[in-house]
């Protein structure tokens, strides 16, 4: 049986390897555009998402041997030392880094991946396989639709990820949804449950706009209803769906909240 572990570790391989294909042939030019990440030129997301792929595998090879996680100040090293990197080195390096974080889970056989849990200083508890590597799915997945976005307006999620992803903000990823949601800002009058219609993958959801923001049961007859592609989806969580980025199949309806407002819930991290 297929499980939400080994979903999630085959979209990591191809969402590196989209990437890849694409950073493989960018020149000084094309490293230094900008991203779709506020303020980090291209090789920047790129030193980002390589020093995380190296925090990560220190990770889990912790994990594997049953030591606590690599601490705060190795963390601050291997940041130090991916910004001191040129940016044709950031994106060198970030293929190495990517690929063998990929591999190692990809090494990691059906036991390991029910079994293992894996400390994260941020996280009570250890989270198990599905939960971390969804972590780095989600991560790699909306930052490489920053990289492909500087070249592509039109750029999209990839679509394996997208389908994997809404299952892991639906099960292990749902606290992050209360993480990143803010609604501070939101008029108290427009508090809601709306009723989430995604496609590709197709799922029903409600999104509970309130004092905080979280998942729950997808209410019959709601006042508003969303639909869109499931990569809006994703890149809306992450704060990704800016009008110009925005395709028309994303769809509000009824009275109340509006898309406008549904962006400043999640304006990205």
């Amino acid at each position: 049986m297929t499980t939400l572990a080994d979903r999630t570790i085959a979209a990591l391989r191809t969402t590196h390897d989209e990437l890849a294909s694409l950073v493989g042939g960018l020149d000084a030019s094309g490293l230094a555009r900008p991203s779709g990440c506020s303020e980090w030129t291209v090789a920047q997301v790129l030193s980002h998402l390589g020093s995380g792929a190296e925090i990560g595998l220190a990770t889990l090879r912790a994990a594997q041997d049953g030591q606590d996680a690599p601490d705060q100040d190795f963390n601050h090293s291997v940041w130090d030392r991916w910004n001191a990197k040129t940016p044709g080195e950031q994106a060198e390096d970030f293929l190495t880094a990517d690929a063998g974080i990929v591999s190692a889970y990809e090494s990691l056989d059906a036991d390991a991946r029910e079994r293992l849990r894996i400390k994260l200083g941020f996280l009570p508890i250890p989270g198990d396989v599905a939960l971390v590597a969804g972590m780095r799915l989600n991560e790699t997945a909306l930052h490489a639709w920053d990289v492909k976005v500087a070249f592509d307006p039109g750029a999209t999620v990839a679509r394996d990820a997208a389908e994997v992803l809404a299952d892991l903000y639906a099960g292990p990823l749902d606290f992050l949804i209360g993480f990143v949601g803010r609604t501070d800002g939101l008029d108290p009058r427009l508090a809601t449950t709306l009723r989430v219609e995604t496609t590709g993958p197709e799922r029903v959801l409600g999104l509970t706009l309130g004092e905080t923001v979280g998942f729950s049961e997808a209410p019959e007859g709601a006042d508003v209803t969303l639909r869109l592609p499931g990569e809006s989806w994703a890149r809306l969580l992450g704060g990704r769906l800016a009008p110009e980025h925005t395709p028309p199949s994303v769809t509000v309806t009824g009275d109340g909240v509006t898309l406008d407002d549904l962006r400043r819930v999640f304006p990205g991290i």
